[in-house]
């Protein structure tokens, strides 16, 4: 060993011992809480020390402990708890290492290093309140302390963001701008989303590197996201007029316009970038198609959606691109060119049911239901056993009532997944629609079972037991969709009617479909069913003004014209009844109780 390497470790021993050679009695206790030896002693405890710093320089720390362990018999100093703590530490043995660091720090409260220590104890415990405890206790010794302030920031960050901005502002007013100070305190405003703050650190950030483009699409960003658009315009056109090949940075001048709803001005930056031969075709697809979905909002788009799908079939034979100019194809009504995008489709990814699914599930989400069938009719065709082909196509059929022809398509798909709820609930809605009541209460049960609080499906199950007159079964069902939600429009109004019916409970129904007219004023099922309510209680005028509000929302209902013949009948104007049960015939010519009412001219 080296002279000077000897008095390096001597120094390391000597850290927080005192020169007093008496014992230093606390004022509770009889025990020494320093003991210095003698100089033998002394001497004997510095040949361990050493011993121990070689051990722990050469990374061998549980010998090292061993050597500290026995200069602490002899020679109890602050730095020697220090060491101890420092290799428990390094072997990740965190209650040891807390235990002597504390001591440490209780012996010798001046010393930075001890106090670190116990600041990477504490914060590899994740006991983060105690480590910022011990790193404001080193501010307070040192206010110029950037290490300790930057330390405390960190823990701040994840639960206390502005007290963590205020530090990381300190340190920024201690040595100037830096890197990583600005880039967290950009971070940290961001993640609060406070964005015009989090682009203000970023533009410090530039004072640093002025030319870095990184640091420029990032401020852009940030100004988008804080809504000033001029700004973020302003930065990114400085960025494609110092790199006009920078395709990115298209992207995100479009990303801007699209934030600001302007899909044209967008559209050309777009045009841009389409043309470019090396970018990747799922780029320009996935622009073309956010191009289709928007179109459902906006139909004007849909001119430019095609133009890009057309522009990128001029490069490729992609089954995507050909499935999104068969969509479009469907809504612009050409129907012979759609069926031949779709066929191309099938001949370039037969195997593919994905995009088949998605296409015909953004018609469905969409309520084009002619649209979504068309397509999931060709897909069936295809994928007979899909479970999703399957359901698709019965509930677009299902909406559109055609409740036959969906039937088969929805009893595929329970019977290939018979666990999904909404396949055993459709499923059971359209046999009730098609009178099949006893199937569909069977599925319905099934469905409920999965989930016993659907409203939708317990409405629907109230709505065959009030067809089958199971009277006490019915109020039951719809008192229980009640429990779950009190102002469920539907389930109020469908109860109201079912009650109205039978003439009983009228104030509650009453009640009843106030509540599901508040929800839908214009609604005319229930503006009929309130205005049936009024008849039932013979206030026949309050009756006739809601059932003519219906009929003039819809001039369709057998039902509601039938209710203004009784009404007009009870109000003794025999012509307007007998005009009005004659509508209501015409709509249901099976109605045998109208042609009763009109043969008698009354009810």
């Amino acid at each position: 060993m080296t002279k000077t390497t000897a008095l390096i470790l001597l120094g390391l021993f000597l850290a927080g011992c005192s020169s007093q050679k008496s014992i230093v009695k606390t004022s509770n206790s009889n025990q020494s809480s320093v003991y210095v030896p003698e100089l033998d002693s002394a001497s004997d405890a510095l040949n361990q020390f050493i011993d121990g710093s070689i051990a722990e320089a050469e990374g061998n720390y549980a010998s090292a402990i061993i050597f500290y362990q026995s200069v602490l018999k002899l020679a109890p100093r602050p730095g020697v708890y220090y060491a101890l703590g420092k290799n428990y530490f390094y072997l990740n043995k965190l209650p040891q290492a807390l235990q002597y660091a504390k001591k440490a720090v209780a012996l010798d409260s001046t010393r930075i290093d001890f106090l670190n220590l116990l600041t990477d104890i504490y914060s590899n415990a994740r006991q983060n309140d105690s480590a910022a405890i011990v790193l404001n206790k080193i501010i307070g010794m040192d206010s110029s302390n950037v290490n300790a302030y930057y330390r405390l920031a960190r823990i701040y960050e994840t639960n206390k963001p502005m007290k963590a901005i205020s530090i990381y502002n300190k340190i920024t007013n201690i040595i100037g701008p830096d890197w990583n100070v600005l880039m967290h305190v950009a971070e940290l405003y961001g993640g609060l989303g406070n964005f015009e703050d989090a682009a203000a650190s970023i533009n410090k950030l530039l004072t640093i590197d002025p030319g870095n483009t990184g640091l420029q699409k990032l401020l852009a960003e940030y100004y988008q996201r804080a809504k000033m658009y001029d700004d973020a315009l302003k930065i990114i056109n400085e960025v494609i007029s110092e790199s006009p090949d920078d395709l990115d940075a298209y992207d995100r001048k479009a990303q801007i316009y699209l934030a600001q709803n302007k899909w044209e001005e967008a559209a050309k930056e777009y045009e841009y970038i389409l043309k470019q031969p090396k970018i990747p075709l799922e780029l320009k697809v996935r622009i073309g198609a956010s191009y289709f979905e928007q179109s459902f909002k906006d139909s004007t788009l849909l001119p430019i959606a095609k133009k890009f799908f057309e522009t990128i079939n001029k490069d490729t034979a992609n089954w995507q691109v050909k499935m999104y100019l068969g969509a479009i194809e469907i809504n612009e009504k050409n129907d012979s060119a759609a069926i031949e995008n779709f066929k191309e489709a099938t001949k370039l990814a037969s195997w593919n049911v994905e995009t088949w699914v998605r296409l015909g599930g953004l018609y469905f989400d969409n309520k084009k239901y002619d649209e979504a069938a068309k397509v999931m009719k060709e897909a069936i065709s295809s994928f007979p056993e899909d479970f999703r082909v399957n359901l698709i196509l019965g509930l677009s059929l299902a909406q559109n009532n055609n409740n036959e022809e969906a039937k088969p398509y929805l009893k595929k798909a329970v019977e290939l997944n018979p666990k999904d709820t909404i396949a055993l609930s459709a499923y059971g809605f359209t046999l009730s629609q098609l009178k099949e009541n006893a199937e569909a209460e069977k599925y319905l049960k099934k469905a409920l079972e999965i989930s016993p609080n659907d409203i939708n499906m317990l409405g629907t199950l109230g709505l065959i037991y009030d067809g089958e007159k199971r009277w006490a079964e019915c109020d039951s069902i719809y008192e229980r969709a009640l429990e779950i939600d009190s102002t469920n429009d539907l389930i109020n109004n469908n109860f109201a009617y079912s009650l109205s019916e039978r003439g009983i409970k009228l104030d509650l129904a009453l009640k009843m479909a106030k509540i599901a007219i508040a929800a839908k004023p214009t609604n005319s099922s229930y503006l009929d069913t309130i205005g049936w309510i009024y008849f039932k209680m013979g206030e026949l005028v309050k009756a006739k003004s809601y059932i003519e509000e219906s009929l003039k929302i819809n001039d369709k209902n057998s039902d509601v014209y039938e209710h203004l013949g009784d009404i007009e009948a009870k109000m003794g104007n025999k012509s307007g009844a007998l005009e009005a049960w004659q509508k209501a015939l015409d709509l249901d010519k099976s109605n045998k109780e109208l042609k009763v009412k009109i043969q008698k001219g009354e009810i």
